[in-house]
């Protein structure tokens, strides 16, 4: 009897410890048109929270080397309650593909979302070296090169973006510009 009560207490205050851990509190937010990227920077990992006014899909990327070639995307949309993440790798200058068809792996955990009122919102974390080879490095004390973008009213990972804006953001400190929007 007395194992199962400590067993019991165990199990109890794991769970209490993984709640908590996926509860973020974000440090930082950039707004871009209807869409905001907020975040916060945890030793090794990035945890993100994004947000637009849409039914469809919401996409961030990560240092592509020219218009989205090279940039590490993660994209997300809610249909029927359940949240559908994808980790995809700019292909092209405008286009990407699922990381797994690419060579590459899926690099993020503690998905979630919800779609309420007409706004979609996503969160996840990702590492900030995943070891991947479709994955750029994150340096957070640098300026990071993050594409913002989100889809009209349809939940799937190829419908085309309805507006999308390129910021430089320093993700240690908070400071952002927008670079460019459509």
């Amino acid at each position: 009897m007395k194992k199962i009560i400590i067993l019991t207490g165990l199990c109890f205050c794991f769970l209490i410890n993984t709640c908590l851990a996926q509860d973020i509190t974000y440090q930082h937010r950039a707004s871009a048109g209807e869409i905001t990227f907020a975040w916060t920077v945890d030793g090794g990992s990035l945890h993100v929270q994004l947000t637009a006014k849409t039914t469809g899909w919401v996409g961030i990327g990560f240092n592509p080397s020219e218009d989205m070639k090279d940039a590490n995307f993660i994209l997300g949309y809610v249909k029927k309650g359940k949240v559908k993440i994808r980790d995809d790798y700019g292909s092209g200058l405008r286009n990407h593909a699922k990381d797994t068809s690419v060579g590459g792996r899926d690099n993020f955990s503690n998905a979630s979302g919800k779609e309420e009122n007409g706004t979609t919102q996503i969160e996840f974390t990702i590492p900030l070296n995943s070891g991947d080879s479709k994955d750029r490095v994150i340096n957070p004390a640098a300026d990071t090169i993050v594409l913002l973008a989100y889809g009209a009213g349809r939940d799937s990972f190829i419908s085309r973006h309805k507006y999308h804006a390129v910021l430089s953001v320093n993700l240690t400190t908070g400071k952002f510009k927008e670079v460019k929007h459509h």
